[in-house]
């Protein structure tokens, strides 16, 4: 499985940005995809991510600094994740990296996630 991420820029405080992630090879009917972000000297760290059972649902699951502003959602069909980031904060700057893992359980455990995307940078100035 190969992961694409896209979307990353420059956004000034309180802006939106829309990242994308698609998957290609076999993802399996059961997984989870999520996006991790990591600021310049801090460890990586959960933001969101939704998971698919026979190839449908979409239970979801957010880190609280991210909760009723960015948005996770799937299309099964072209096998795609897409965050949307609302209310853009300067803490919100970050690479973001899109994961996966073929297991339908959410985590927000980085080391169960089997493969990663490049990351794509995001940058909120104040």
């Amino acid at each position: 499985v190969q992961l694409q991420a896209s979307g990353g820029g420059l956004v000034q405080a309180g802006g939106s940005l829309r990242l994308s992630c698609a998957a290609s090879g076999r993802t399996g009917s059961n997984g989870v995809m999520g996006w991790f972000r990591q600021a310049p000297g801090k460890e990586r760290e959960f933001v969101a991510a939704i998971n698919w059972i026979n190839w449908s649902g979409g239970s979801t699951r957010y880190a609280d600094s991210v909760k009723e502003r960015f948005t996770i959602s799937r299309d099964n069909a072209k096998n795609t994740a897409s965050l949307q980031m609302n209310d853009l904060k300067p803490e919100d700057t970050a690479v973001y990296y899109c994961a996966a893992r073929n297991n339908y359980m959410i985590s927000s455990t980085s080391s169960v996630y089997r493969y990663w995307g490049q990351g794509t940078q995001v940058t909120v100035s104040s």
